[in-house]
């Protein structure tokens, strides 16, 4: 992994446990979904948006989108006695965590389990309590001197470009998954994202809570690379987009982890996030015995991290993630998930454009070129837990990455997960000529916004909430809201006689979000008023059903 702490106490993993405080973490893989929620309940375990991205990408419901069945995972743990980590239902399992690694013999001959695995083993317990406190705390373009701090970062991709015209990341959502977001809750320089409610959702996987704000300061300098915002001193490759903050990385190395990982990436899913951001990557364990063979297991498919990384794409999400700084170890190569088939992967170059030696190579073991780009991570301007500071690493290019891609989003909407990476690989500086160390090359932001037709700047606010197409309507209804804070819109579908026919509720980020589309085939054909009102914004759209 990028980042490495070998525990010397893992040589006890076989052992029985000594003392009751020591937990053993089991992957249960279960051999179908019988009795779960079948697709017409789709809005119970997928949000709106997620369903609307989806709509807008062709993408359909498939079995990986139904939840694992409930039954299954309670019978797992009462037969164990064992404490509830996670779930997949991308891959159909749940993690376990048991005090007795004799326990786990209770689920021998359960026709409902295909396979068990142990992927962990702690000398305390992993699950603490949360802290009491706010989670989510809230407190009452241009050239070099707008970005201060971050300017090198933003202009060796051109990033700039977007940002001037307009295009900064609003209604877009990225997940970040790390290992801690240290101090992020009260650092200043994410005012701009608390105050204006685009910190969405927070978890920490690792200890099944919701603080974050802790463990590590790596997050912190990974979020702030996207997210930060002081005007003329620190301004990041997306200021105004939603985040999501995910915990999935611990002390030690661990193939939990990457299941860990792989919940984050579904719950971004379920959340209706269009990127995730990993600076995490995994080759080696603290056992042996888990060590990838990057011959046979970094194939982009085959790692249960590639394959989240693969599963996210196919779901309508852009999967970032880092090459790794191996470059210069016996390992040499990119790190897991960075070899997944249809992830992003991301390397490190220094201002001039040239790769530090420990960043990640390439090609994965199919051939496949990776890294796809590289950013400047070398000295690459951060958040310290009070103020700023400065690191190296793909862990920075990465999300640097991430949050234009975003932004090049947000301005071409209708784009698929494939046409962004495309758009961003056919606009690097080698796009012809690749290398092993630093892929396709340098991304240029204005050069892929071009192949992407861009050329017009988001429609000014002008107090206008929302559009609504087509009109006349049939089945369906599209709407495009722009909202000056993130926040909850009512609607009402009035008659003409002023009756209240139909109304909804539903969750949109500050800024222009992507279309929504929703069911009207219950009103009968008509002239409606549609009122949208979010507290402090309101509008009535007229509008007919054939």
């Amino acid at each position: 992994m990028c980042r490495k702490l070998i525990l010397s106490f893992f040589i006890l993993l076989f052992l029985t446990d000594a003392a009751s405080a020591t937990q053993f973490a089991y992957q249960v893989n279960f051999t179908d979904k019988n009795g779960t929620l079948t697709f017409s309940d789709s809005l119970t375990f997928l949000s709106s948006r997620s369903m609307a991205r989806r709509n807008n990408l062709g993408i359909v419901l498939d079995s990986t989108d139904l939840p694992v069945t409930r039954q299954y995972v309670d019978s797992v743990l009462h037969l164990t006695g064992g404490k509830f980590h996670s779930v997949s239902r991308w891959f159909n399992f749940c993690v376990i965590l048991v005090n007795d690694s004799t326990q786990i013999h209770a689920l021998t001959g359960k026709t409902f389990i295909s396979s068990v695995k142990l992927v962990g083993y702690y000398t305390g317990t992993l699950h603490k309590p949360a802290r009491k406190t706010n989670p989510i705390e809230s407190k009452t373009t241009a050239g070099s001197v707008f970005y201060g701090l971050t300017w090198p970062q933003t202009s060796i991709v051109n990033g700039n470009y977007l940002h001037d015209l307009g295009y900064k990341g609003q209604g877009k959502i990225i997940a970040v998954v790390d290992g801690g977001f240290t101090a992020s809750n009260t650092h200043r320089g994410f005012d701009s994202m608390r105050t204006s409610g685009r910190l969405v959702d927070v978890h920490n996987f690792v200890r099944d809570s919701t603080w974050v704000y802790d463990y590590d300061n790596h997050g912190t300098e990974v979020l702030s690379t996207m997210a930060g915002y002081i005007p003329d001193t620190f301004v990041g490759s997306a200021p105004l987009a939603s985040y999501a903050l995910y915990v999935t990385e611990d002390a030690g190395e661990q193939p939990i982890e990457l299941l860990n990982m792989v919940c984050g990436a579904e719950r971004a899913d379920s959340l209706g996030a269009d990127i995730i951001s990993s600076s995490l990557g995994y080759n080696q364990f603290d056992d042996p015995i888990y060590d990838y063979v990057f011959a046979t297991d970094f194939d982009g498919k085959t790692t249960i991290a590639a394959r989240g990384a693969n599963m996210a794409t196919r779901k309508g999400i852009l999967f970032v993630t880092s090459a790794g700084n191996e470059g210069n170890s016996s390992w040499h190569r990119i790190l897991t998930p960075g070899d997944a088939d249809s992830a992003l992967t991301i390397g490190n170059v220094d201002i001039t454009g040239v790769n530090p030696t420990n960043s990640g190579f390439g090609p994965n073991a199919a051939g496949q070129i990776k890294p796809d780009v590289c950013g400047m991570g070398q000295n690459a301007a951060v958040f310290s837990s009070t103020d700023f500071s400065s690191t190296s690493g793909t862990s920075l290019s990465t999300p640097e990455i991430a949050g234009f891609a975003a932004c090049l989003w947000q301005a071409a909407p209708h784009s698929t997960p494939a046409q962004i990476r495309q758009a961003i690989r056919q606009c690097a500086s080698l796009y012809t000529t690749p290398g092993d160390q630093i892929g396709y090359g340098i991304p240029n932001f204005q050069c892929a916004a071009q192949a992407l037709n861009i050329v017009d700047t988001p429609t000014p606010d002008n107090g206008q909430l929302l559009t609504l197409s087509p009109n006349p309507a049939g089945n369906t209804i599209v709407l495009t809201l722009s909202l000056a804070v993130s926040g909850m819109v009512d609607f009402k579908i009035i008659d003409v006689t002023g009756r209240t026919i139909l109304s909804f509720s539903d969750r949109f980020l500050q800024g222009a979000n992507s279309p929504v589309s929703y069911n009207i085939n219950r009103l009968p054909a008509g002239i409606y008023l549609l009122k949208a009102n979010t507290g402090n914004q309101q509008q009535v759209i007229r509008f007919v059903r054939n």
